[in-house]
């Protein structure tokens, strides 16, 4: 039997610009290792698996080399999908069981408006090696449950930015935001994010980041209501609200491809 699979830029409303994920609809559960195999196939930084069940959908994510507890880009890709193809009508709330909890997705106005956990970071240290790798000496350093977290002096130190990828590969962590305030008033904060240890040297637009992101900004300006861009070169604009111990994103998303896998 074939099943149905898209391909989605997230946090765009331009096709071949933001994050593109996969979204693999399944008729039920599937093991780990053919999930994985899917994922390796589409060589995308995401590959979400979902299936309906009871008061929503199972969702799980895959990168081509390991399953990942969060990633906001394939949840809103999953989202967009499921009201396009009608599988929710457009005024249903989209609900999601996952490693990190029920997270839920809601149309809003022309966005896509995601609710997920606040991942704050703490101060620490950097690695050994992880200024070297980047060519940079951060002004601060901190790290949330998944991923590093440095602030630059400059949007341009964030645009530049050519790191060593064979070296933070060696790095004990998911992955590694950089971040500053923006030079134009069009954006609040910029952002990179690199993760070659889970098989994406840089990606595109990172949702889950911004659950770091949100709360590190807000403490330092007091606001909770941001318009931030990841500077990639593919780049892409996450509206970002921070509530508690919960962060809003919110962005748009495309469809570019859809197709039929073949279930070998």
């Amino acid at each position: 039997m074939a099943l149905n699979i898209f391909q989605v830029d997230a946090f765009t409303d331009k096709p071949f610009s933001g994050n593109p994920a996969a979204v693999c609809i399944l008729p039920k559960p599937r093991d780990e290792t053919w999930m994985q195999n899917v994922a390796r196939e589409m060589n995308l930084s995401e590959t979400a698996f979902l299936h309906e069940e009871e008061d929503g959908f199972s969702l799980r994510w895959f990168t081509p080399s390991v399953e990942v507890d969060l990633c906001g880009h394939a949840t809103l890709a999953s989202a967009h999908i499921l009201w396009e193809v009608g599988m929710l009508a457009r005024q249903q709330q989209a609900r999601f069981h996952t490693r990190s909890g029920l997270l839920t997705a809601e149309n809003k106005g022309d966005e896509i408006e995601l609710n997920f956990p606040a991942t704050p970071e703490e101060p620490t240290t950097a690695p050994s090696g992880l200024s070297e790798a980047l060519g940079l000496v951060p002004k601060y350093t901190g790290r949330s449950k998944f991923d590093y977290l440095l602030e630059v002096d400059s949007e341009e130190m964030v645009r530049q930015l050519t790191p060593d990828f064979s070296l933070l590969r060696t790095l004990p962590i998911r992955g590694i935001i950089v971040t500053s305030s923006a030079d134009s008033a069009e954006y609040d904060f910029v952002s990179r994010f690199f993760a070659p240890a889970v098989g994406v040297d840089e990606d595109p637009v990172t949702g889950s980041a911004h659950c770091c992101l949100g709360p590190f900004w807000s403490k330092k300006s007091g606001k909770n209501d941001f318009v931030a861009y990841q500077a990639s070169p593919r780049g892409g604009f996450v509206r970002v609200k921070v509530e508690g111990d919960r962060v809003y994103l919110g962005g748009k998303a495309v469809t570019v491809l859809k197709g039929e896998l073949i279930d070998v």
